[in-house]
């Protein structure tokens, strides 16, 4: 493979579409959430950011959370060929600076996410670490 240069990316915030999103959850994750679904989780994501190699979607991430106590990390996808440039560790980053700028003055705040095994260094490097809690989850079918 060949190596691809970080100079010419384009960060956007707030920006990242359905579309965008779902074309880039099928490079890592496969089968896709419906376009919906995928367009009422922008409308009510706090902070999106996303990177683009020309016209190409190669990263996302989201921050989901009340904006004082809790914030929950969220879809951080870089494209497979993409990977090991230092684009995840932009797409952290920018996420903690998000909750750096907007949480109370003085105050901790509680920021979290779910890592597949494989990707755990990835996040210890920034401070992340297991607590005693269990993640619990349940796909409800919506009517």
């Amino acid at each position: 493979m060949k190596s691809k240069s970080t100079e010419n990316l384009t960060i956007k915030y707030n920006e990242l579409t359905a579309y965008q999103f779902i074309e880039l959850w099928e490079t890592v994750w496969g089968a896709r959430p419906s376009p919906e679904q995928t367009e009422l989780a922008m409308k009510n994501t706090l902070f999106r950011i996303s990177v683009f190699d020309g016209g190409k979607i190669v990263g996302m991430a989201r921050m989901l959370g009340d904006l004082g106590l809790d914030y929950f990390i969220k879809d951080v996808v870089v494209r497979p060929e993409y990977q090991k440039m230092g684009i995840g560790r932009l797409l952290i980053d920018e996420l903690l600076n998000f909750v750096r700028k907007n949480g109370v003055s003085g105050t901790n705040i509680f920021v979290e996410l779910c890592a597949e095994p494989g990707k755990i260094p990835f996040y210890e490097k920034f401070g992340f670490d297991y607590d005693e809690s269990q993640r619990l989850k349940l796909m409800c079918k919506a009517d």
